[in-house]
């Protein structure tokens, strides 16, 4: 139950995004992934959810390849993705919104226990239960995105810069959140953030890109420690 990553190449155009990345991600563990504007983490994160075709490499979850998959195929198996500010839909209300991410749910009883969970974790959300989505802050959107993929219930969940905008306070409920998700629900996280301290005190591992590679990758605990890491991506 591990995420292998290997030598994963993503071109666009001209332009080598990814080039040459491996890692892993063992099962229950948070992994930040950290780099400038441009780093290649978003569209790292595209790739292993379908919406970005790979040039070459492979990615594996559970053994089976994720590459070459499409996104409504790997949310069956258990890869769910939420995209920098698009997991909303607007016009709908939250507990619809909610709603759609259990679509291919069998069981209606546990979906409305993961229901009940997620609203228990994100409280606004249950306040709020029936306004459209528009009407909701930044931060309550991203809690609703966050939501939303884990109705599906993911085993695999890959987040793309859920800081995006929002106030600090914000921010760290957020994170908290998501670190407590990450234990109850024995969930293997990848997280793309360019708010790189946040991430790192979150995570168990952290993965640093500069230009499509790979500059280090540690424990996170270390990188935070490392002098290099501090000073080019930590901001002391």
């Amino acid at each position: 139950m591990t995420l292998i990553v290997s030598d994963l190449v993503v071109d666009h155009g001209a332009i080598r995004a990814v080039n040459g990345v491996s890692f892993r991600v063992e099962e229950g563990q948070l992994a930040a992934v950290i780099g400038a504007n441009g780093a290649g983490k978003t569209t790292l994160l595209r790739t292993l959810s379908g919406l970005t075709r790979a040039t070459g490499g492979s990615a594996t979850w559970h053994g089976s390849e994720l590459l070459y998959s499409k996104p409504e195929k790997l949310v069956r198996r258990g890869v769910s993705h939420v995209s920098e500010g698009k997991s909303v839909i607007a016009e709908l209300t939250v507990r619809e919104n909610i709603n759609l991410g259990a679509l291919w749910r069998k069981n209606s009883d546990e979906a409305q226990a993961t229901q009940a969970m997620i609203l228990e974790t994100f409280p606004r959300l249950s306040e709020r239960i029936d306004q459209q989505a528009d009407t909701l802050s930044g931060g309550e959107r991203q809690m609703l995105a966050i939501g939303r993929a884990l109705m599906s219930k993911p085993s695999l969940l890959l987040l793309d810069e859920p800081s995006l905008g929002l106030a600090p306070l914000v921010v760290a409920q957020i994170f908290q959140s998501i670190r407590a998700l990450t234990s109850q629900m024995g969930l293997t996280v990848v997280l793309v953030e360019q708010n790189a301290m946040s991430a790192l005190k979150i995570a168990d591992v952290g993965i640093v890109l500069n230009l499509g590679r790979i500059a280090a990758r540690d424990s996170a605990e270390h990188l935070i420690a490392n002098p290099q890491v501090r000073a080019a991506y930590l901001g002391y």
